[in-house]
Formats: structure tokens, sequence, C-alpha cells
């Protein structure tokens, strides 16, 4: 041990025991001196983590410093902890490098700012172990809170809800692979719940400083196959999938050298981590009330209102219940269109085939009409059920999609095209499909096309689910969704039935044609068994 060495030992050791009385002793090792090579790579790392770390969108402190913390809804906490760099955007999809063009704008100012930092520095510092310790803790709560997060909506299973029955209804040749991919883990929950339960350990492992390798290594396996899978599916997440990957790596690394002599080498270890002695109580007392909190709001909290929201407002499916007399699969077996009558025929363009009405607000059927492709995955945080859009996304083969508010009393049903006439999925421009959405709007109109009439007999869409579901984000959230004048196609149906076996609409159609349909409904078997964890409760 060198004489500079064992100084900093003695000082460690003297540090350590005045503090004896009030806080536990730490680990009293000697203090490496780090090689330049090694201070300069932390430098630029530490810079590149932090930078990693931090929120860079105004959007986000705008959400953190407008929850309503009496009134809270899945998503505020959910937006807490799902952000990743956002610097650089590029009209030419392919400069953005599939998303990872961040990701080297971080890495740029983290070199700069390691150097600048080295330059400054002059070989001053020994090494940075203490600092080291503190970047740990930003990367092991930065992970943990943001894969919690994702976790908890597999835990309960909103994010690959169970197919609906216009989805049962799809021909497999007409799905996206990443929509396959997505039906295949939502048909079988309890996997999806597997999965969950996975990252969300994960999380809380991290927490902890003695688990921090359990967690890493599970963060490291988990998120690596989700980044692969949307690699191969084209799922469109693989750039925040693998900003986990790369901080359980990180995390690793520290522990790699003594894996390595006891795995490998079967060498005796041990693990001699290094933990700096906190002195002054204030700081002490801090430390545990930002733990505990932290453990409490993205733990405890989350779980319960993602819960609320499993059970009553699942993220990607409408909320609101739909007409209980409307509700199963149907065959049409009268089509007029303007009095005439049209034969049944799989060619025809015109006819529908194949309807269903959901649980939910939703009515669907086929045309031998081909629709634009909708690439997004049905995500993001719509308020309003027409723009919960899993339903139609990654779907072709002419399946129509639309979303209904009924007039119970007069029985008139009026339904808008769920699928707008904008671009859905806008690659590599850092904008969801939404955001993109909004700025391409039509004409639009400019008062209410449903009558005042039959609007006071729609129920509310605030109030359309359990009062117990009800947040601030969503009373925020609808009156906003309304202000997009996209145009939509538009139908206005009266329904009439019995008990809902058979079921006569009458109207006019989205191209203002007059129409008479006749449905009856069909007790289809599925190959699949109907699962009981669903989301939703209709």
């Amino acid at each position: 041990m060198s004489a500079e060495t064992h100084s900093e030992v003695i000082k460690l050791q003297q540090a350590s025991g005045r503090d004896q009385a009030a806080a536990p002793v730490a680990n009293e090792q000697p203090v490496k001196i780090w090689k330049p090579y090694q201070k300069v790579l932390f430098r630029i790392a530490f810079v590149f983590f932090v930078g990693m770390s931090i929120p860079m969108t105004g959007e986000w402190y705008k959400n953190l410093f407008g929850i309503n913390w009496f009134h809270l809804h899945y998503r505020d906490l959910y937006d807490i902890a799902r952000f990743q760099p956002s610097l650089v955007r590029f009209q030419n999809p392919a400069y953005n490098l599939m998303g990872y063009a961040d990701w080297l704008a971080v890495l740029a100012i983290g070199i700069i700012g390691g150097l600048i930092w080295t330059a400054i520095d002059r070989g001053k510092t020994k090494n940075y172990q203490t600092l080291y310790y503190w970047l740990r803790v930003i990367v092991r709560y930065r992970a943990g809170i943001g894969i919690i997060g994702f976790g908890f909506t597999k835990l309960l299973p909103v994010q690959l809800p169970y197919p609906s029955l216009g989805l049962l209804n799809t021909n497999f040749g007409d799905l996206t692979a990443q929509k396959i991919y997505w039906l295949s883990i939502g048909i079988v929950p309890w996997y999806q719940v597997f999965a969950g339960v996975v990252e969300v350990l994960a999380g809380a492992l991290l927490f902890f400083r003695k688990t921090t390798l359990l967690g890493a290594i599970l963060l490291f396996g988990a998120l690596g196959d989700i980044t692969y899978v949307n690699f191969s599916y084209d799922g469109g997440v693989h750039v925040y999938a693998s900003y986990f990957v790369l901080f359980a790596a990180f995390l690793m690394i520290y522990d790699v050298p003594k894996l390595y002599n006891l795995l490998i080498l079967e060498r005796y270890t041990v693990s001699n981590n290094f933990y700096p002695v906190i002195l002054q109580k204030w700081l002490k007392y801090t430390r545990i009330v930002l733990k505990v909190a932290t453990i409490w709001i993205f733990l405890v909290v989350l779980f319960y209102i993602q819960y609320i929201n499993f059970r009553y407002d699942p993220y990607k499916q409408p909320a609101a219940k739909g007409v209980k007399e409307l509700r199963g699969n149907y065959n049409v077996t009268t089509f007029k269109i303007n009095n005439q009558e049209i034969p049944y025929s799989p060619l025809d363009s015109v006819r529908w085939s194949e309807v269903t009405f959901e649980n939910w607000t939703t009515l669907t059927f086929k045309v031998n009409r081909p629709v634009p492709l909708d690439l997004s995955n049905g995500g993001g945080s719509p308020m309003r059920d027409i723009n919960r859009t899993f339903e139609l996304t990654g779907v072709g083969g002419g399946q129509r999609v639309f979303y209904y508010q009924a007039d119970t009393v007069n029985h008139v049903l009026y339904l808008q095209d769920k699928y707008a006439a904008s671009a859905r999925r806008n690659r590599g421009k850092g904008k969801s499909g939404e955001e993109s959405a909004k700025n391409k709007k039509g004409k639009g109109d400019k008062k209410d096309w449903i009558p005042k009439e039959a609007r006071a007999n729609i129920q509310d869409e605030y109030t359309a689910i359990d009062p117990i579901a009800l947040s601030t984000r969503r009373e925020k959230g609808i009156p906003e969704e309304l202000k997009d004048k996209r145009k939509r196609n538009r139908m206005i149906l009266s329904y009439s039935t019995t008990d809902g076996n058979h079921i006569v609409l009458k109207g006019i159609n989205e191209r203002k044609d007059s129409i008479y349909v006749v449905l009856d409904k069909v007790n289809r078997q599925y190959a699949l068994k109907d699962s009981k964890l669903q989301a939703g409760k209709y």
C-alpha cells in the first residue's frame, strides 16, 4: 500500500470513528488511486448517465407540477417514470438512426463535458469512489422507477389486452407482425402477469444497494428480451426498452470482476463494496425520507391506481359500457342501400359482413374495401374512448371500427370512424401518432353534429365509468381531446331489437346513403378459451 493510500485509509477511519456514536460505521477499505484513463472514462460516463437520467422536455415538468395528488390517474405517475432523452429530430427518419440519435447526442455531451472536466481537474483528484457511488444511486433509481411503471401495466394486464370480438374475427394474414405478437401475449394474460412481476421485482430490488446486482440482472434479461422482440416484430419501443438494458449493464459492470473471480476462476471472493459515510443527521434523514417516499409512491400508490385503471378504465380499450342489448357476433341477413338490396358476396365492397358489437362502445364490420393501415400500437394516454384505437391498429383487410354514442331513449346510435385520416405512426420523429395527428386537422365541424335533444340522452363521457376511477386527468383530458377536429366518417343509425338476437339498423351511412341492415346473432365458437383475467368492467 502506498503512503498516499495509507493516509487516505487513516482519514476514512478517523471519519468513521467520529461518526460512530450517531451512525453505522462504513466499510473501512483502502482507497485506490485510479488510473488516468479510468478517471477520464468515469467523467464521461458521469455526464452521460446523468444526462440520460434527467427529463429534458417541458411536457414532463408540466405534468409533474400539474398533478392533482388527490385525484390521481395511473398515467400521472407513469409519465413521471417514463421519459428518455429527446434532443434531436431530423425530418429524414434515416438520420434519427432508429431513434438512437438522441443517445449519440448525449454521448457527445458526455465526451465534451468529461474532457473539460479532465482539463480543469489536472490530475488533482485521486479517485471518484464517492461520486461513482452516487452515480450508481441515480442510475438505480432512474431504472427502478422506470421499469416499475412499465411492469405494472403488465402485472395488471392492460398493456396487451385480450382480443376483442372484432380482432378474433380478423383473418391471421390481415394482422401486422407487431399485432400478432401483442395478441399472442394478450391471449395468455397470466404470462403477461408473470412478465410484470419480473419487471416490478427488478425495479424494487434496484431501490436497495445490497440487492442491486440481482435487480440489474433481472432487468438486463427481461428488457433485453423485450428489445429483441421489438426489433423482430417491429414493435416500435426498442429504444425505450434498450434504455433499461443500458442502465442495467452499467450497474452490472461494478460487480463483473467479482463475478468473474467467483464463477469463472472459482476463487474465494469477498464483495467489498464502497458505501460513503453520511455524517450529517439531516442528510441521513433526508435520504431515508426520499427513499421511503419513492417506494410508497411507485410501489404502493402506483399499484393501487393501476389496479383502478385495470378494473374500470383500461387505457387501450374503451372504458364506457356499450348498450347491453347490442353485444355479440352477428350475421348480416339483409343489407339494403338506398332501398336496393345487395345479396351476400365476400367480394362486395359495400355490403357489410361479420358485424360485432363489443361490450364497450364499438361496432365493427367488414367490407371488401381496404382501409389505410394504422401502424401505431394503440397506446398513449387517451381519455376519450374514440381515441383508444387498439382495436384497429395493425389490422388490414377491410375491417371497419366505429365508436358510437347511444341515445338510449330514442334508440339511435351516433357513430364515428375510429380511424382518422392522419398519420398514425411518425417513426423517427419522436412524436406519438396522437400528437402528430393533431397537427393534421381537417375542417371538422364548428358545431355539435349530434342534436341537442339527443345529446341530453347520451351519457356524459367523463362520468361514463365507475366514480372511483374518475380523475383530474380524465376531467381535463376529455375537453382537450374534444378540440381535435380531424375529419372522421360518421353514421347515424336507429336500432330496434327485443332481446339482442335480432337487430334492425337503419339510417345514413358515412357516404350519406340510406342503409337498412338486419343482423342476427350467431354463437361463434373460438378455439381460444375465454379468459377471466380481462381488463374493464362492462
